[in-house]
């Protein structure tokens, strides 16, 4: 009987676990390297909007409606994502294709309804965007507007990520991500020249979205007559649950407390914050790429030489964040000049930031293995840390000094009882194994 030939010359399924895990690391290694060059033009694009938006109060008004409100708007989808992620790895590396191709309809159409309800919940909550404003002390409404539209294109986007990532497919996703920076950086030079106001940075930033329309080019991959397998069951939904607590203390570490500042910082004290936290954040973010290998990868095995890698890349990711915490307190002056943004006390800032988000890279690498690894416990641990540091900061951060002195202190703190919580797991893991 003649073999039947598919629209894949060989099944990836169809290759040896070793083979196809150095695949996966190896394309993770070009994912890393392209994200770096988009993680430059997001700099790039930065100091466009640093020269063009002069109002004192308006350069942080655009960061924090970007990386803090809206951010808070699409956890749901990045909760959804990261779960379905880890199934669609886990059945891609299992050899089960059939399988793998049903859960992928079945992802699909889950992924698909959340976006549609998340979207509808984007529209109802135009008619709250007052309140919203409000609340977060933005000073214009229609502010609130625009980051609300484009939720709804990064809902769109999530969907892509989440099926590329599940399927290692890092090579397309750095593609992706290439040409969302490239757009973001052509519309956002022009329509800046024209309007400099936070909101056009705002609609530069959901031009983005635009990118994932690439992946039509693959939808014979992606879309085959194959009978839908629903991912819900008891064993999914606990994972969905693992995951609200890991990207909500995500949230909450890396990007909270910019609304912290801007809920009670003046309008220059906030440009300054926000200056020197574009930088500090870039820190996890620029070696972030090895986490979402690391995340498929610890999801696919646990043992042996996978382990061995996953502690290679954890180690990897760790060097990287010293690396860069070091070369940013050197050239911190040169980095806020060549945005724009250069003072006394952005500089200033620059060293407590830095060091905070180097435990706070530490307790997402840590917590992503975790959350891969199906630990429970140190998955709900990382969640109510992030809370609890949320909720300390609001409390107590409300002058820059207040703030700054209090970040690295209670991220340094979450990171010593995270990881040594996460040792001791470690350490019942490598026990069961040896018996």
């Amino acid at each position: 009987m003649e073999n039947k030939v598919t629209d894949r010359p060989v099944s990836e399924n169809a290759q040896p676990a070793a083979s196809r895990t150095r695949k996966l690391l190896q394309s993770g290694i070009v994912f890393s390297a392209v994200s770096f060059l988009t993680g430059l033009g997001n700099l790039a694009f930065q100091a466009i909007i640093g020269n063009r938006l002069k109002e004192s109060g308006e350069y942080s008004l655009a960061n924090n409606t970007l990386n803090g409100f809206m951010g808070l708007l699409g956890l749901p989808l990045a909760i959804a994502t990261t779960a379905i992620t880890h199934y669609i790895a886990r059945f891609h590396f299992s050899g089960d294709d059939a399988r793998l191709q049903g859960l992928l309809a079945g992802c699909r159409k889950f992924l698909f309804h959340l976006t549609l309800a998340g979207s509808a919940l984007a529209v109802t909550a135009i008619f709250l965007a007052h309140p919203l404003s409000h609340l977060f002390n933005f000073p214009r409404i229609s502010l609130t507007f625009m980051a609300l539209g484009c939720v709804l294109a990064g809902l769109w986007g999530g969907l892509a990520t989440a099926l590329c990532q599940g399927l290692s497919w890092f090579k397309r996703l750095a593609l992706i991500g290439f040409t969302g920076v490239c757009l973001r950086l052509a519309f956002g030079w022009f329509i800046m020249l024209k309007f400099p106001t936070a909101e056009m940075v705002i609609l530069a930033s959901g031009i983005m979205a635009l990118a994932n329309l690439v992946l039509l080019y693959w939808r014979k991959d992606l879309v085959r007559p194959t009978p839908a397998i629903s991912p819900w069951n008891r064993e999914f939904v606990g994972f969905l649950i693992l995951s609200a607590a890991c990207i909500g203390g995500n949230y909450c570490f890396i990007q909270s407390d910019q609304l912290v500042a801007q809920k009670y910082f003046p309008a220059a004290a906030r440009d300054a914050y926000s200056a020197a936290g574009l930088f500090a954040r870039a820190l996890p973010i620029t070696v972030g790429p090895l986490l979402t290998v690391l995340f498929t990868h610890r999801s696919t095995a646990h043992t042996g030489d996978a382990l061995r890698e996953q502690l290679k890349l954890i180690g990897l990711y760790a060097a990287g964040l010293v690396c860069g915490l070091i070369g940013l307190l050197v050239l911190k002056v040169i980095c806020l000049k060549a945005i724009g943004r250069y003072t006394p006390e952005s500089a200033a800032m620059m060293g407590h930031l830095a060091t905070t988000m180097v435990f706070v890279g530490l307790l997402q690498a840590l917590s992503l293995w975790a959350l891969a690894s199906r630990w429970v416990k140190i998955a709900l641990l990382y969640g109510c840390l992030g809370l609890a540091y949320w909720l300390t900061l609001f409390a107590l951060g409300k002058t820059p000094t207040a703030l700054l002195t209090l970040m690295p202190l209670a991220a340094g703190i979450a990171f010593a009882l995270l990881l040594t919580v996460w040792l001791l797991a470690m350490r019942r893991h490598s026990s069961k194994e040896q018996a």
